[in-house]
């Protein structure tokens, strides 16, 4: 399927694909703003103008930006990432032209209404509150403290009760002046809709936004030191997160690592730490590994539960795993089947068209370009064991690693 991508003179970014055999259109805003672009003072500022994208603008209130897609069978989003912030939107391919409206209307004309602060600051710092009770995702974040200490990667999306309890209206105003970058900022459409039609629908709107350049640098993150953190905490099990930083977005090893990670925790039964701890040990009902990559920098990072008597046992057999890994090189067959896996595994998300908008315009805003999938699965294809041994040598170096518990009371 043919890829369409316009450039305005203001920088602003279109990708398009058409798709026939759907009834639907995804399209939305991807811009090149996350929390690693605030300051301490502004900790969660991004996550919060998500929620405050949707709670009024120029000409609409809350109520009308809610009801414009919902009560035509569509779907309004959002969220926020370290390094990205995302409007998006599904509905019918008759109605595209109402959501490309409301995405533009949410994103460019937000007013940040004062009254509409006060309450969703109480919704944040609720589901902020949630987050902590959920000891599995509050070890996730930890994690990050920890691996990024002192650095914008390692704070919380969310922020904390006294950043957000601290936010006016003028600080949303001010954070959006100085990050947002007209080259920086793509629309994105995937769906049963061709490239003309989308220009008409949003095109003369874009166009008339000034050309903007941000000044704002993101700061490296620099001189990792690996941590050994045990906290008690309110749980009927112990947690456990292994992590350390990884290859960025640019790194050539990027998909061999990737691959790596597929191989040993992957979101696949039979990867290795599920073979060997869930299904010959009992020791987890689920443990997984993944590796994000940033612009400069990536992460990479295992979680699982375990009872306190099979703590000891779970992290061993965890680490050996790993090393097995690093120090056996994996034989043709089993690499065969690892990249199979993967490529399948690619494939089959690609069939999620609204994931694929999203990952079409994070793909022009990191790298310039969308690779065609056939280009990815042959830098698969091409990775060799050796390759796979020499990432897992240097990933998985057991000096390197970060580890955090929790353990009950």
């Amino acid at each position: 399927m043919e890829l369409n991508i316009k450039e305005l003179n203001n920088g602003i970014r279109i990708v398009h694909q058409e798709v026939t055999h759907t009834r639907l259109v995804h399209c939305g805003f991807i811009l090149d703003i996350g929390s690693r672009d605030e300051t301490k003072e502004q900790e969660g500022l991004a996550h919060f103008w998500e929620h405050m994208a949707f709670k009024g603008t120029k000409k609409r209130k809350t109520f009308h930006i809610l009801n414009r897609l919902e009560s035509l069978g569509g779907e309004l989003n959002a969220y926020t990432t370290k390094e990205k912030v995302c409007f998006y939107a599904s509905t019918l391919k008759e109605h595209y032209s109402k959501a490309s409206e409301l995405l533009f209307d949410i994103t460019f004309n937000s007013t940040f209404p004062e009254k509409q602060i006060e309450k969703e600051r109480q919704v944040i710092l609720e589901e902020m509150a949630m987050y902590r009770d959920s000891p599995d995702d509050a070890i996730q974040d930890e994690l990050d403290e920890l691996v990024f200490e002192n650095h914008s990667l390692g704070r919380n999306i969310l922020g904390t009760e006294q950043t957000v309890g601290s936010f006016t209206q003028q600080d949303f105003f001010d954070f959006i002046s100085t990050r947002l970058d007209t080259s920086r900022l793509v629309f994105s459409v995937v769906g049963n809709i061709s490239f003309q039609k989308v220009l008409r629908g949003i095109e003369g709107s874009l166009a008339q936004i000034q050309t903007k350049r941000s000044l704002h640098v993101r700061s490296s993150f620099q001189n990792y030191t690996p941590k050994v953190k045990i906290r008690e905490k309110d749980v009927t099990q112990s947690l456990c997160a292994i992590g350390r930083p990884a290859f960025s977005l640019y790194n050539p090893n990027r998909f061999k690592l990737y691959l790596l990670n597929n191989i040993l925790g992957g979101p696949s039964m039979n990867s290795r730490l599920n073979l060997m701890l869930r299904e010959k040990h009992g020791y987890v009902y689920s443990i997984e590994s993944n590796y994000q990559p940033f612009s400069d920098i990536g992460f990479f990072g295992i979680y699982f539960g375990t009872e306190v008597k099979t703590l000891k046992k779970a992290q061993s057999l965890v680490l050996k795993e790993m090393g097995k890994l690093a120090n056996t090189t994996l034989g043709s067959l089993q690499l065969h089947m690892a990249k199979e896996q993967a490529i399948g595994q690619m494939a089959i998300a690609e069939e999620n068209y609204s994931a694929l908008m999203l990952v079409y315009g994070k793909s022009l805003l990191d790298h310039g370009k969308v690779d065609p999938l056939e280009k990815i699965f042959n830098q698969i294809r091409n990775t060799t064991a050796e390759e796979i041994r020499e990432i897992a040598l240097e990933i998985f170096n057991p000096d390197m690693l970060t580890f955090l518990t929790y353990k009950p009371q």
